[in-house]
Parts: C-alpha cells; sequence; structure tokens
C-alpha cells in the first residue's frame, strides 16, 4: 500500500517561505535595540515597508475602501504591538531565547479563534496550550519556582499575545480586500501608531547611526514582503494552520542565534522543546479522538 503525503499549497510553501526569513530577524532586531528605541524602530521599519509596497501596487491603490482602511489599521495597531513589545524585551533577552517564547502565539492562536472568531478550540489544541506553558516555565528557570519572569520574557510573552491576535484578525478581514492595498493600510497604520507612541512613553528620537538605519530598511523590506504574502496566502490557509507553518519561526531564530554565539542553557532547551511539541500537538488529530467525537455527534 502506497502512502501519499500531503502535498503542500503554494500559499502554504510561501508562508514556510517567509517563515525562515522571518526567524533570522530577532538577531538583527537585537541589534538594532542597542542603538534606538522600539518604538521608533517599529514606525520607521514599518512606513518604509509602506512605501515599498505602495511603490509596488502602483495605480492598484487607486481603488481603495474604507472597509480596507478599517481593517488594515486594526490589524496594524496589533501588528505594531507586537513588534514593539518584541523589540522592547530583545533589550533584555537574547536573540535565541526571544525567538522561543514568541513561538507562544502558535497555541494562542486557538484561543483566539475562540474569542474572536467564536470558533471552540479541539482537545488537541488545548493539549497544546498546556505543553506550550510548561515550555514557558521551563525557559524561566530558577524564576519560575517564585512564578516571576524577567522583564524581557514577559513583554515577548505580551508580544505574543498581539502576534497572535494578528493572525487571527488577517483571516478574519482577508476576505473580499485586494491584498496590496490592506498591507499599505497596516504597515502605515502600525507606523503612525507605534511613532504616537513615542511620547507617551517617553522615548525620544535616538541620535542617527547607520546601524538602526540599514537593520530598519533591512526589516522594513523583509516586513513587505511577510506582510503581503501572509494576506495573500490566509485567503485560504485557515490561521491555525497558518500559525502551525510560522512555527518554524523559533527553530530559524534559536539557529542563527546559536550560530551568533548565544548560549542554550539545558532549561533553554527543554523549554523549546516543550514548546515545539505543543504547537504540533495543537494540530494533531488522533483517528481515535475524530472517530470519538463523530460518534458523540451521531448521538447528539
Amino acid at each position: 500500500m502506497k502512502i501519499r503525503l500531503p502535498t503542500p499549497s503554494p500559499q502554504e510553501l510561501a508562508l514556510a517561505g517567509v517563515t525562515a526569513l522571518w526567524g533570522g530577524t530577532f538577531l538583527i532586531l537585537h541589534l538594532a535595540m542597542q542603538h534606538c528605541g522600539p518604538m521608533f524602530f517599529v514606525g520607521v521599519r514599518f512606513l518604509m515597508a509602506a512605501a515599498m509596497v505602495a511603490c509596488l501596487a502602483g495605480r492598484h491603490m487607486t481603488g481603495l475602501t474604507l472597509k480596507e482602511v478599517r481593517s488594515g489599521i486594526l490589524i496594524g495597531i496589533a501588528l505594531s504591538i507586537g513588534y514593539v513589545l518584541q523589540s522592547a524585551g530583545l533589550r533584555e533577552v537574547t536573540s535565541s531565547r526571544s525567538a522561543f517564547i514568541t513561538a507562544l502565539y502558535v497555541p494562542l492562536v486557538p484561543l483566539f479563534q475562540w474569542a474572536i472568531l467564536r470558533k471552540s478550540p479541539h482537545i488537541m489544541s488545548w493539549v497544546g496550550i498546556g505543553l506550550a506553558f510548561a515550555g514557558l516555565i521551563a525557559l524561566a528557570g530558577p524564576a519560575a519556582l517564585t512564578l516571576t519572569f524577567s522583564h524581557g520574557d514577559l513583554l515577548t510573552v505580551l508580544s505574543a499575545c498581539a502576534i497572535a491576535a494578528e493572525i487571527v484578525l488577517i483571516s478574519l478581514f482577508a476576505q473580499g480586500v485586494d491584498s496590496r492595498r490592506i498591507t499599505v493600510c497596516q504597515l502605515v497604520g502600525g507606523g503612525l501608531f507605534a511613532l504616537l507612541l513615542m511620547p507617551v512613553a517617553g522615548e525620544h528620537v535616538p541620535t542617527f547611526s547607520w546601524i538602526w538605519v540599514i537593520c530598519a530598511a533591512a526589516l522594513g523590506s523583509l516586513s513587505a514582503l511577510v506582510q503581503l504574502v501572509m494576506n495573500w496566502a490566509q485567503k485560504s490557509v485557515p490561521p491555525s494552520k497558518a500559525a502551525v507553518i510560522y512555527a518554524g519561526e523559533p527553530v530559524w531564530g534559536g539557529l542563527v542565534g546559536w550560530l551568533a554565539g548565544d548560549q542554550l542553557q539545558a532549561t533553554t532547551l527543554l523549554g523549546a522543546a516543550l514548546i515545539v511539541c505543543g504547537v504540533l500537538a495543537s494540530e494533531m488529530r488522533p483517528r481515535w479522538l475524530v472517530k470519538r467525537q463523530q460518534h458523540l455527534t451521531e448521538n447528539g
């Protein structure tokens, strides 16, 4: 008997590709945070990305609708919050640790689907959430005994929550809009939101440095590509499946960080392994469980 493996769609392959690129950004962000504040950097990065996408979209921008503007701004705010918190966290934690903690957004997506889209999580999603939480405790190391995490860890966890919300919102608003136009709205909305937060948080414009300029341009280009692909691909790829594909991000981020010299302790590796297991478990559907659920449904 021949076993046929499922063939990934072009959209799934595209998401996997940008995930690999995405995973390498943690080290660049870590470098940039040594030379400027997180809100300024995210604002400049997103506005650069918006200009790039708008140039690529060209005449297609003339068809901009009110729905695209409103949806794009809402997604952009969630995106901005996630990136600002992640960038701030990277001032205190290593790039590999940030990548592993950020992976918590994968099992969080089903919970946000439940809250926003009113779709109850599968039982395996709860298993994945439990494993991911255990992974977070392991990542905390000895601090877990006092139920405390470092400030950088907490910021990164909150970042994961914002990213999970962004993924669900993209799926909620992706239908019936132009991917290029809504991407521009997301990036403009997210960039302006980050810059407007600067005086509220007491963050100042940094002194000029080619390091943050080059980092912002590089990550701005990547943001343009990633958001375009996500808005296009998630029209047909459900958020829970997209989240599993994005699970490769911490693996790439951890690998790049390790190659750059990050020390991966035993508790870090254990925590990372538990989070990855949680990610995979959240999408597993054992045959016996599927049959049991069908039986319960048929018998009302």
